[in-house]
């Protein structure tokens, strides 16, 4: 029987697919409410865990079959880490089988996938459990701690001894959840950049349903997943396979509290799974990694029967949408009304939409999200562009590839594919 709500606290080995143990059902209509652990630098310091992230372990939603999608509306976000460190890396080969998010290696004893323990703190605290070579495949270029008060609404980065004393009870600092496995990324006690004041606007990095093979969650999207073509590891792909990636790790940072995404359905039950919280992060994640927490989100999941898209659909806040694809105010539309009649034009009745695009570079991406635009509004590449153009625009989730094509769509065309009351209801159209 489909529960009301599931509770998720439990984490998979950084692999997504349809073999991987799923909670649930829940419930068509029902809430899932995820205790997150970190994204990013703990697992990256922690070669057990595969895929680069620790995300929550996916939940099977109630009728949700492949040609569906699921509209999944983020009802809260609630940062629980008093604080983080993050930065620029620097990759050691020699701890790795090709891929350091994926296949990290004991430099010492060989291990793959090595268990480690965290011995004092400061870089090269991790260690091999086997040997007590130092076993992370990566370290600070150019790093920070960052501490937040207690209202999570600002972070200050730390000197550094205030970075130690975070470091010395590291997953205290991060509240780090209980089942997690991840070395604590404060242990390390980076600060190279202290006195930085920053707001928190969190959201969630990864966010999706599962893919239909065994894929690393860092790279289940086209521009890390490209790593993945031709690898020396047991999680290799053709590029053709490329394609069946999910885009679930988007961070895009309108994935926001308030904000709706509409998966497409690729298993039974789809595995609706989410992780990688973030605490702030600018467009582009430009340093590569951004304030990686600990964190409880709450959605509400709804089957979209027979709604197929190519990607991921994101509904932002209105706050977010870009100022040319904000629905228009009653003075606009009655200017535009006006001009209609004028000019003896029919005016067409529109609202926002944004399609998800990823690949191994931002043109790529944002050729992905233009097509997949198209297939869904069943009209050319070329409109898309001139719509994108002049009612909206194309945003950065991540570099080097995830975007957004966000602009006004015809509201006929969205009832006809079932979107529409989603977007009516975000919108209060």
């Amino acid at each position: 029987m489909a529960a009301e709500t599931i509770f998720v606290n439990t984490f998979t080995n950084g692999i997504l697919g349809p073999d991987v143990p799923m909670l649930g059902p829940v419930r068509d209509g029902g809430v899932i409410v995820a205790n997150t652990a970190p994204g990013c630098w703990g697992p990256m310091l922690t070669p057990a865990i595969r895929g680069g992230h620790e995300v929550c372990r996916p939940v099977l939603v109630e009728g949700a079959e492949p040609g569906d999608s699921i509209a999944i509306r983020i009802l809260s976000i609630d940062v629980t880490s008093a604080g983080t460190a993050s930065g620029n890396d620097l990759i050691h080969g020699d701890c790795c089988l090709g891929d350091p998010y994926v296949a990290g290696k004991c430099p010492g004893c060989g291990a793959l996938y090595p268990p480690t323990r965290v011995e004092g703190t400061g870089k090269g605290c991790i260690k091999c459990a086997a040997c007590g070579a130092s076993a992370a495949p990566f370290e600070f270029t150019n790093g920070y701690t960052i501490a937040f008060d207690e209202t999570r609404r600002m972070g200050l980065t730390l000197d550094r001894a205030a970075a130690e004393k975070a470091a010395a009870e590291a997953r205290k600092f991060m509240a780090t959840p209980d089942n997690s496995i991840q070395n604590p990324v404060v242990a390390l006690a980076p600060c190279d950049i202290p006195g930085v004041a920053a707001r928190m606007i969190p959201f969630v990095g990864q966010l999706g349903v599962v893919p239909v093979r065994p894929t690393p969650d860092s790279h289940n999207a086209q521009d890390f997943g490209s790593f993945l073509v031709g690898a020396p590891h047991e999680y290799a792909i053709t590029q053709e396979q490329l394609a069946d990636v999910t885009d679930g790790h988007m961070d895009i940072n309108r994935v926001r509290a308030g904000a709706v995404l509409i998966a497409p359905v690729r298993v039974p039950g789809g595995g609706v799974y989410v992780g990688d919280m973030h605490a702030m992060q600018g467009d582009g994640e430009i340093a590569g990694h951004t304030a990686d927490v600990s964190g409880v989100i709450a959605m509400r999941v709804s089957v979209l029967k027979g709604v197929t898209c190519g990607g991921p659909i994101i509904l932002p806040l209105a706050e977010d949408l870009p100022l040319l694809a904000r629905p228009f105010s009653a003075e606009e539309k009655a200017l535009a009304r006006r001009m209609a009649e004028e000019r003896g034009v029919t005016l067409e009745e529109s609202a926002p939409i944004s399609f998800v695009g990823s690949g191994p570079t931002l043109n790529a991406a944002t050729d992905c999200a233009l097509k997949r635009a198209a297939a869904f509004l069943d009209t050319t590449v070329p409109e898309v562009m001139n719509r994108a153009t002049i009612t909206g625009n194309i945003q950065i989730g991540r570099n080097p590839g995830t975007v957004t094509a966000t602009f006004l769509a015809p509201t006929a065309k969205l009832r006809e594919k079932g979107v529409y009351d989603l977007i009516r209801d975000q919108y209060s159209l």
